[in-house]
């Protein structure tokens, strides 16, 4: 049994991520990939992605230190998800490459004891040496573009659907029926979120802390995970709904034959409202880049924008909303 204990304060400052994390989904993805498939919604893309990294192929070569240390069949290294990144999978592999000695010496340490044997670069990164970090993050960006990117419309968009559906668990039952329906495994009451089967009897005391909820499309649908030390940030990573994001993605296909694939994603978000800089994380592009689409769809009349403190948040104009919901506009009077 694995006991998360909150504090009023835990309570309150319990949130979900605002963007898939690039980093988790790296991470996860391999770990699907190292097993037979288990969704048939994810057939093809394991199969694809399985003959990019068999032995002796490029891609292979290139991320066979990331594979190396992100052990799949146990525990895996802290400092390959080191917390959600507003800044997509750039700002994520930047966190890593600063990842202190003291850490990469424990955690590939940790992986070594369970697994037995490790690439021989792995011995360089536990001794925190610049050029194995550049070798592993180098091979996990390479990893992300041929493995994960090509699906991350369908990332997003399950993920869009997921946080709705959380919204909703909110909104009629508050944060209990929010962490109660999260996975089967799953129980909380009186201040305890309790996970059953878990490997080894564990207590996380969150301190006023507070928990971040991180859903992730390539998470196998096994009970939510955590970080190994307690000591780092706390966060619960648990699998969305794949197949609620697949009908979102055909809906997005037939919208983006009309106003083109980024700035349907764009409105998609905006449904749900968000800044420049969330909405940029979550398509895994660059403010700048969210901000000439956003001006644009402004400009049609389909998004309103408005100014709050230090940021510009984004939300459907009524028309903007008619087309995403596929009704047909009122004839003028």
């Amino acid at each position: 049994m694995f006991c998360i204990h909150f504090t009023p304060r835990d309570l309150m400052q319990t949130r979900i991520v605002t963007a898939p994390d690039p980093l988790w989904e790296i991470t996860l993805s391999s770990h699907l990939l190292a097993r037979r498939n288990e969704d048939p919604l994810l057939l093809g893309w394991h199969r694809a992605a399985s003959q990019s990294l068999r032995a002796g192929t490029a891609l292979r070569g290139r991320a066979d230190l990331f594979l190396g240390v992100n052990w799949s069949h146990g525990d895996f290294p802290d400092f390959l998800t080191p917390g959600p990144r507003e800044g997509g999978v750039d700002d994520g592999l930047d966190a890593i490459g600063g990842t202190c000695p003291r850490q990469l010496r424990r955690d590939v340490a940790m992986v070594a004891a369970d697994r037995g044997t490790l690439p021989a670069a792995a011995q360089a990164l536990g001794a925190g040496q610049a050029t194995a970090l550049r070798e592993l993050t180098t091979g996990m960006r390479d990893y992300f573009e041929a493995v994960v990117q090509p699906q991350w419309n369908w990332v997003t968009a399950s993920f869009a659907a997921d946080h709705a559906s959380r919204c909703r668990a909110v909104a009629a039952g508050g944060l209990a029926a929010l962490l109660n329906s999260l996975h089967p495994s799953m129980s909380f009451e009186d201040g305890v979120l309790r996970i059953a089967d878990y490997p080894r009897d564990r207590h996380l005391h969150l301190g006023g802390r507070g928990l971040v909820l991180v859903p992730s499309f390539f998470k196998r649908n096994t009970r939510p995970i955590t970080m190994i030390d307690d000591a780092l940030p706390p966060v619960l990573v648990y699998q969305v709904d794949r197949g609620a994001g697949l009908l979102a993605v055909r809906h997005q296909e037939a919208l983006s034959a009309l106003v083109g694939r980024t700035r349907a994603a764009i409105l998609e978000l905006c449904a749900e409202g968000g800044s420049t800089s969330s909405i940029a994380a979550r398509l895994n592009q660059s403010p700048s880049t969210a901000s000439e689409h956003l001006a644009v769809l402004r400009q049609a009349g389909l998004v309103y924008s408005e100014r709050r403190r230090n940021s510009v948040e984004h939300r459907l104009a009524p028309l903007g909303m008619a087309l995403l919901e596929g009704r047909p506009g009122q004839p003028e009077q």
